[in-house]
């Protein structure tokens, strides 16, 4: 296979996987902060009078979002059912299942930054081999032809490296706003899960250790 049109071939892959790691990282980040925004909002209207959706503000359950979809079912189970065994499993599930939906297009994002580097070094070596081929054939040892030749093929690995760093950046940015939203969550799915006010405080204080204690 010609070795320049594979080093060409593999500077498109890379500026490809740029401009994918940009779109990831915007709407990640543009994501993150609404479900955030959300969450804090739910976070103080959900108290423990709060037994389903109707008795929350109608600013909170006109728009979805993410904390508002977790919650609902774990307020229909409080609401219909008194078995705290059945309450805990559909926490657990509720918290579970809104992992893919905060992680969709990381993994993308952390292979990027795996790749990047390597794309880059074999677009050089790819370019250091176009170039010596293309001096052995012509038999030009002019020393500035082969120095542009290098540095083309070194730009590669420059751009794989620089790829790598703005994805880094951008992942660990993206991976701390959501350890901040899934704590969030779990405030909100042991707030959903609270039985409301009843005389007997010590029973409600102990359900409210013991969804501490789950997410701990």
């Amino acid at each position: 296979m010609d070795a320049n049109l594979l080093h060409d071939i593999i500077f498109y892959v890379m500026y490809a996987s740029l401009a994918i790691a940009l779109v990831i990282m915007t709407e990640r980040a543009l994501y993150f902060a609404y479900t955030q925004r959300q969450a804090r909002k739910l976070e103080r209207a959900l108290t423990p009078q709060v037994r389903h959706a109707a008795d929350l503000p109608h600013s909170l359950t006109q728009r979805n979002s993410l904390p508002l979809a977790v919650i609902l079912p774990v307020l229909e189970q409080k609401r219909y059912a008194g078995d705290r065994e059945a309450l805990g499993d559909t926490i657990d599930a509720q918290y579970l299942l809104s992992k893919p939906m905060m992680g969709r297009g990381l993994w993308l994002l952390e292979t990027i930054v795996t790749a990047a580097p390597l794309l880059g070094l074999l677009g050089t070596v790819m370019g250091i081999i176009e170039t010596f081929k293309a001096l052995a054939a012509s038999g030009v040892s002019e020393p500035s032809l082969v120095s542009a030749g290098m540095g083309t093929a070194l730009y590669a690995t420059g751009l794989g490296i620089a790829i790598a760093l703005l994805c880094l950046v951008g992942n660990n940015y993206l991976q701390s706003c959501m350890e901040r939203i899934n704590e969030l969550l779990k405030v909100l799915l042991i707030r959903a899960g609270t039985p409301g006010s009843r005389p007997d405080s010590e029973a409600d204080g102990q359900w409210l250790e013991n969804g501490a204690q789950r997410y701990a």
